[in-house]
Parts: structure tokens; sequence; C-alpha cells
């Protein structure tokens, strides 16, 4: 009946609680009534117009309801289940995994003459076993039949035993795609992809000791999850875990994830214990999962720099260097890398670096197209402050290149019409001083004293301050720049006949740029010290670049106007983000502070400071 509901489908949901794959189970549409949001998930009464249930809607709904797709008192039509018992709650919950819409609102609610009935759940055991066989409303329900515990794999391999051929490829088991999960359901069994592994870390608290490690899931989907192990359970799946292999799992926990800690999208977090069940699929077809993305433009890289959430960017790529080999301080050991430049339509560009095999893989794939421009996509990288805002590539990071999605199309598009000859600039070159976001230049203030007084700071790992402070000295004596390679940057050499080498890119090129490597001094009201300046944060210091001031000292010998020029630097107030770090120098260590970062005074931004500053001293008396 067009616009009706499906009769007496509450009692068949009933009878079939979890039905697997090869169930038989006629059409199944409800109306639904009293919908509304709980918590993060929407939640329902499903109705067959005598009997109502619980029921809760997948997430990957939300948008629907939202656009009113999926409205009050309108029909839907349920494709796949399951019928749980909630804890602390009276009612038995109809966990919907999957479903499609069949008619928006209705008028009014459908009723058949019956009287309602919202089942309840039994508070007793015995009590389940004395009304086994209770009628409601003419419709009898059985009780649930004892279950004998057998993993997905005895179930599969017990029924194609029996099966024929063909039939035994029809058959699947019955698998939960990942945004069907929550901490409700009972049992179930995932399908999924280990696109991430952990090192097995220890730990120590008042607890005691022991171990843990981590792994990233992803299914058929592309949905994602992080799971845990502890102790016992990180001892027993840690060699059984292997990248890029299919599992299917069971008897998980689930719990809301820990917003500070998660890596992955997703509300929940799994935690997989010794009684867990994990079964690799070695001789069933496996997937690879769709890659997901969930694209940052570059000119909002800002607040992510140094905090723990990772970004996904696509953009063109502008140029690759060469690989090289970085000598990690810990062991010593050599570890190849790759930096490449990227820009996207913000006419923004940002250094990516490729580390490992990515470097020496995907990454010599990247070098061989550069002058095609190719575009990049890339999964889960980490955002820090080495020049000004940077990139780098982790052990689960995803490059993608050419990748077949509507942004690429959208990027190259743009890019062959009109970025290609646009002028781009670095991100790091347009911070704000703004308080919002993790990387303000009004977070982590400290005067030069509180610096130069403590010559133990960055011994361990660079530490990072802001100061607001004059350039009282810059020497023009200094060599204040260098030849670097209009590719790279990197330092170039003169060629034999004629040009500049780049050993960074191994190539000859018949011009380079000229880049600030400058020293000055700068003060503050309570302290004085030198800091380095690379080429960004040097041309915003003297106003000029390398290039021009290189013209005015040696092409128009006008040595006073060069010097008049880095006098009028001077004195200027500026607000710094630095770095400090210990370098060695005659088996002595002394401090090196590194400009990261250079921005002008926002004197309201300032004054509001001050204020909160004030408020704060007069709060501690």
């Amino acid at each position: 009946m067009a616009n009706s509901v499906s009769q007496d489908v509450i009692s068949t949901i009933l009878a079939n609680p979890s039905p697997d794959s090869s169930s038989d189970l006629p059409e199944i549409i409800v109306q639904v009534l009293d919908l509304k949001l709980t918590g993060n998930r929407y939640t329902f009464n499903a109705s067959d117009g005598k009997m109502k249930l619980r029921a809760i809607f997948p997430s990957n709904m939300s948008s629907d309801i939202m656009t009113g797709s999926v409205q009050n008192k309108g029909l839907v039509k349920i494709l796949d289940y399951t019928l749980n018992d909630i804890p602390n709650k009276s009612e038995k919950y109809l966990i919907v995994t999957k479903c499609e819409v069949v008619s928006s609102a209705l008028e009014t609610e459908i009723k058949t003459g019956e009287p309602d009935i919202v089942l309840k759940k039994p508070k007793l055991e015995h009590e389940v076993k004395s009304e086994a066989n209770i009628d409601f409303a003419g419709i009898v329900l059985k009780p649930k039949q004892e279950m004998v515990s057998k993993s997905a794999a005895q179930i599969v391999h017990e029924q194609r035993e029996n099966m024929a051929p063909l039939a035994r490829m029809a058959m699947t088991r019955r698998v939960h795609p990942l945004v069907s999960l929550n901490p409700y359901q009972g049992n179930w069994t995932i399908k999924v992809r280990l696109t991430s592994k952990g090192n097995m870390r220890t730990y120590k608290n008042a607890r005691g000791e022991g171990c843990v490690f981590n792994v990233e899931l992803t299914d058929e989907d592309g949905t994602q999850i992080q799971a845990t192990m502890f102790n016992e359970a990180a001892r027993k799946f840690y060699e059984k875990f292997q990248l890029g292999k299919v599992y299917y799992i069971s008897r998980g926990t689930l719990k809301v994830a820990n917003k500070q800690f998660k890596t992955v999208k997703n509300d929940y977090e799994m935690t997989l214990n010794d009684n867990s069940v994990v079964e690799e699929a070695s001789e069933e077809e496996t997937f690879i999962p769709e890659t997901k993305f969930n694209f940052v433009p570059i000119d909002q890289l800002g607040p992510y720099v140094n905090g723990r959430e990772l970004v996904d960017i696509i953009g063109v790529v502008q140029s690759v260097t060469a690989v090289s080999n970085i000598k990690r301080k810990i062991d010593n050991e050599n570890i190849p890398k790759r930096d490449m430049i990227v820009a996207d339509e913000t006419k923004k560009t940002v250094v990516v670096s490729l580390w490992n095999e990515l470097a020496n893989n995907v990454g010599q794939e990247l070098f061989n197209l550069a002058d095609k421009s190719p575009i990049v996509a890339i999964k889960s990288l980490k955002v820090s402050d080495f020049q000004g805002v940077s990139l780098s590539t982790l052990g689960k990071s995803t490059v993608v290149i050419n990748p077949d999605v509507s942004e690429a199309k959208k990027l190259r598009s743009w890019y062959d019409s009109e970025g290609k000859g646009s002028s781009m600039a670095n991100i790091g070159m347009g911070l704000s001083p703004s308080r919002s976001g993790a990387r303000s230049m009004y977070t982590d203030r400290v005067s030069l004293s509180d610096i130069t007084g403590n010559q133990s700071l960055g011994d361990e790992k660079p530490a990072f301050f802001s100061i607001k402070a004059f350039v009282s000295l810059i020497r023009p004596e200094q060599a204040m720049w260098y030849r670097g390679c209009k590719t790279c940057n990197k330092k170039v050499t003169q060629a034999i006949g004629s040009g500049y080498w780049c050993e960074g890119c191994q190539k000859n090129d018949e011009e380079c740029n000229l880049r600030y490597i400058m020293v000055s001094k700068i003060s503050d009201t309570r302290g004085e010290a030198w800091v380095s300046s690379f080429n960004e944060e040097a041309e915003k210091i003297v106003g000029c670049s390398a290039e021009e001031l290189d013209k005015l000292k040696s092409e128009l010998g006008d040595i006073d106007g060069y010097q008049q020029k880095l006098k009028e630097a001077t004195w200027i107030p500026h607000l710094f983000r630095v770095s400090v770090t210990q370098n060695e120098y005659n088996n002595e260590k002394r401090q090196r502070i590194t400009v990261r970062a250079v921005a002008p005074i926002d004197f309201a931004e300032e004054s509001r400071y001050l204020l909160e500053d004030i408020k704060k001293m007069r709060g501690s008396h």
C-alpha cells in the first residue's frame, strides 16, 4: 500500500533481533514518530500502526534529518538493524544501521485501531521466562533462544561446508559498518583494514606499570576508528596486527572518544581486551578502503600549528627537492627526507616534508613529475612552526597523486587558467598576531631576561616563546644573505662555466635568489639578545628584499644609503615568535635564538593583553 507501514513489522523485528545477511525478512516500512536529538544521535519511535519501538538513527542520517529529507510522521524503509537492550534504559532499542526514506511527513499518525504498545525491557531474568508466551494484541513473543558462543569464522565455515560451490561464494558473514557502532550495541563483527599501527609503549602510574599500543582501522566505506590495547591484550595482538592486512574483529568495547588524544574523525574509540577476537581475512576477498579527506585550505593552517590535530591538504606541487638524509640524534640513524612546496587556490604555499619510505617512493615519483605541476592530496599531516608554518608526514600519512576527487578537478582548472601566472606567498609570511588559534603571538609571552637567564632552555628539545621587543642593532659588515636555489631555496655554488649548481635539486640554473640570513640584536625593557632571522622574517624587519639591499650596496655603491636602510629598521617595535635551542661550540653549549615569525604591533590587541595582565596581577594580591 502506498504511503503506509508494513503490517505487524514490529513483531517481525522482535522475532529477528539480529538478522544475518541470509535472513528472508519481509519489507520493513515504519512511521517515524517523536523524532528528536538525543546527545549526538537522533532517536524516534518506530511504529507499524499497532506497536511502537524506540529506535536510533545512524549518525550518517543526521544530515538527511537536518535538511528535512527524514521528517517526523514520515516513512522510512529499514534495510538493516540490531535490537538491543541498553543499560539504564527501560525500553528495548532498535539500532537502525541502514535505511532509506520512503515518504515525507504524513498528515496524521497511522493507526490500525489496535492499542499502541511501546515495548519495555523486563527488569528481572525470571520475568523473562514467565512472560515468554505473553500475548500483546494478538502477537506472541517468543523467548530469545540461547546461543552457543562461536566466532564469526566458525559459523561461516560450518554453513559453507553444506553449501554448493556457487552458494558458498555468495555466502558472506554479517558485518557491521563502523559508522553504525555505538557503546550500546551488544555483539558485533567488523571487517576492517589496518591502516596505521603505533609502537608498543610502556607506562607507569599509581596503579603500576604496563604497556599499550594503538591501531587505526578503516572499513570499506572509508570510516575510521582508533583501537587501543593494554597489557595482556597488547602483547597478544601486537604481532598479529600487520599493517595493510584485513581483519574480522569482534568482542571489543566502545566509549566516547577523548578529543584531546583522538587521531581519527570518529565520535567513539574502541578498546580490545584479552577476550576480543581478531581474525585475519586471508582467504576471503579483501578491499582497499576509500580514502576520505577533510581538506584544510593552506591559508587556514595557522590554528593547527603545534597542536595534536592532524590535517589533510590538497594542492599543486610547485617544486620537489632531491632526497637527503637527516641524522636522528637519539640513535644516529639516517632518515630519508624530501621537501616539496605545495600551493592552492588561496594563493599561499607551504613546505611539506616527506619522511622515510614516502620520501623514497612517492617522493621520487613527485620529483619526476614536478615540471608538470601534479595535484597532490595528503592525509594526516602534522603542522609545526618551522619556517613559520610547515607540514610533515607521519607513519600513517597517505599521499595520493592526481586524485580522482572533485577538489582536484577544481584545483587543476584554477591553476591552468589563473594560478600558474599568479604570485604566491608562503603561509608563514601571513601570520596574524590574533589571540585566536593555537599559534598566537600572545601565548607564552616572556621577556628576554627570562630566556637569557635560563641557559638550560632548549637543551632537550626546542622551546618556543613570544616576545615584544625592538631591533636595536643590525651590523652592516655581516654577510647578510646567501645565494639560494630558485626552486628549493638551498644554498647554491658557482657552476663551472656559468650559472649556479644546486646540490639539493641536482641541477644547474642560470639564475639564483639572494636570501637573508641575518643576525641582529633585539632589546626589551628587561634585557637584550642576539637572534638569527631568515629570509621572510628578515624582510619584515628590514623592509625590503635582500636583492634590493644588495643592489643598493653593490650596484649603486651607495654605502651610506645601505647603512641608513639598516638604521631605519631599528627601534621599531615588533612581536616576535622565537625558538630557543642549544648549540655546541668549542665543547661549550650556547643558546641559539631564532626568529620564527614577526608581526607588527596591533595596539588595540596589545592594550587588551595588558589590561588582562593587570587584572591577573590584582587578583594575585
